[in-house]
């Protein structure tokens, strides 16, 4: 088990980043699909928690076969996903209980609190879940690296100005300065219970996880005058629309989404104790090719050296 806790700034109020967060990963996830690959929503209502109180659950299947590297496709079927849960009680979630089947062993779990600070807020998580000291890691949308196929110059922060909001470009040492400021704190667990593969895989997933976030939470800032002003209303509608184009654009028959707000009768889904599963996806989408004038630093190793793996027959 590898456990660290990630802290991402964001030159935002935590009320702003409520409609944001939301409209981000629809649209992301739209973005990212293609026919039969991509995020399928099967479930998205409203659930009340005793401690948590009111909130949003979603089921999602993370469609990935030609989205792993080599060297899990070598030992994955044709066609194969990961069913994800996640509990959204802003400005604390959880996405947890993965399921997939021929990696019984394999899990993700991720906890996330969203607080108006810079990231100096300790122990946030107080979880007895926590053995011992864990890694903690600062990353900088605007100034850390990301692999280069990702690269977008209408995304990179250091450029991009709102004109809605009159942010940006963000400067080196912008964290200290900028206000508004928020940072979202994720405590991510990673386990991978096989001899002899443990600790590669679950240091490799951790570095597919940290650029999914930097990326991620900079595609929100530079997409906040497409949201900024959005109601949850309107973004549960957008929502709603974008889930159902992305069934449709990944080849599945859509079911019926119910995207609400809290408020209306309550789904019985329990979350889980600690937190989420996030998709394992080491191929850039089209969208996110880099511009051949715009030379960026390279970033980890993007593939992990395993034994040698019996390739399939039918291998493409």
């Amino acid at each position: 088990m590898l456990i660290k806790e990630y802290r991402i700034c964001m030159p935002l109020t935590t009320e702003e980043y409520r409609v944001g967060q939301l409209y981000t990963i629809s649209k992301h996830s739209h973005q990212e699909s293609e026919k039969g690959e991509g995020v399928e929503v099967v479930k998205n209502e409203p659930h009340e928690d005793p401690v948590h109180g009111p909130g949003q659950f979603t089921e999602k299947r993370v469609h990935l076969s030609s989205k792993l590297p080599s060297w899990a496709r070598a030992v994955t079927p044709r066609i194969f996903y990961i069913t994800e849960k996640a509990w959204n009680y802003y400005p604390y979630t959880i996405t947890g209980e993965p399921r997939c089947s021929f990696l019984p062993k394999f899990s993700i779990y991720i906890e996330t609190k969203y607080e108006d600070n810079c990231g100096d807020s300790e122990n946030i998580f107080r979880s007895d879940k926590i053995l011992g000291d864990h890694e903690v890691s600062f990353l900088d949308i605007a100034f850390d690296e990301i692999p280069e196929r990702y690269y977008r110059s209408l995304e990179d922060p250091r450029f991009f100005s709102s004109a809605k909001t009159g942010r940006g470009p963000l400067q080196e040492g912008w964290r200290q300065h900028t206000k508004p400021i928020m940072c979202s704190y994720k405590l991510v667990n990673v386990k991978f219970e096989v001899w002899g593969l443990q600790t590669r895989v679950e240091q490799f997933v951790h570095k597919v996880i940290r650029d999914i976030l930097l990326i991620g939470h900079r595609q929100a800032f530079a997409w906040v005058d497409e949201w900024c002003g959005m109601t949850m209303e309107e973004v549960r509608r957008y929502e709603r629309e974008t889930q159902e184009a992305t069934n449709e654009l990944i080849g599945l028959v859509a079911p019926s989404i119910s995207v609400s707000e809290v408020g209306q009768p309550t789904a019985t889904h329990s979350a889980p104790a600690s937190a989420p599963s996030t998709p394992l996806s080491d191929e850039a989408p089209d969208f996110l090719a880099p511009p051949k004038n715009c030379p960026r630093k390279k970033s980890a190793p993007e593939t992990l050296t395993l034994p040698a793996l019996r390739e399939r027959a039918d291998a493409e």
